[in-house]
């Protein structure tokens, strides 16, 4: 695998703003050139994948394939155990053709209640992102990061972005959405699965 150096030109193969927004902040401190898929006005691939690896590479492979540039992708989402896994790889898809959070999160729980999941102890859940490093060779790596915890109700903060405001990690008193941003990143399954992109394609 290449590895990337700085003042690298890389594409971030999202078009959400608070992902992009994350990645950035992960990658500032290593020197590359990031720029965006929406900035570049690459189309939206459709994520066919059963698996949150599958659908990440969809992603970077098309962003590396349209751009030429090496592009790194994420595909997340939220997992909970009394909901069989659920929302999962539909994390986005809860929200709707707007991707409207809080609707998803609002179903998370409707659907937590007609299970009679009502406790804390009943709600276990995790959050899981799996980065994907293409380049335009064809070439790419998979790295997978999780963080365990429990969703809350009603949703705390209004920092982070998608379900953040309805996870509380486990070992922590405030929900993702009312962490500020540094500490989020200091524990979170995107900064995990970052970690071993570091020491794998960072020179």
């Amino acid at each position: 695998m290449p590895k990337l150096t700085r003042g690298t030109k890389l594409v971030v193969a999202s078009h959400n703003p608070g992902k992009v927004a994350e990645i950035n902040a992960l990658i500032a401190p290593y020197g590359l050139q990031a720029v965006s898929a929406g900035t570049l006005n690459l189309a939206e691939p459709d994520e066919t994948g059963t698996l949150f690896a599958s659908n990440a590479r969809i992603k970077s492979r098309a962003a590396a394939k349209a751009s030429g540039l090496p592009a790194l992708a994420d595909d997340s989402g939220l997992c909970v155990d009394a909901l069989d896994g659920a929302p999962g790889i539909f994390s986005a898809r809860w929200g709707g053709a707007k991707k409207d959070f809080n609707a998803a999160m609002a179903r998370v729980q409707r659907e937590l209640e007609l299970r009679g999941a009502t406790l804390p102890s009943d709600r276990p859940a995790h959050f899981v992102s799996a980065l994907s490093m293409s380049w335009p060779d064809g070439e790419d790596q998979i790295f997978e990061g999780r963080v365990h915890g429990e969703v809350v109700w009603p949703p705390r903060g209004t920092l982070g972005f998608g379900y953040d405001p309805m996870f509380l990690a486990d070992g922590e008193d405030l929900t993702f959405g009312e962490m500020d941003p540094a500490a989020k990143d200091a524990i979170s399954h995107r900064a995990r699965a970052f970690e071993k992109f570091v020491r794998a394609c960072l020179g």
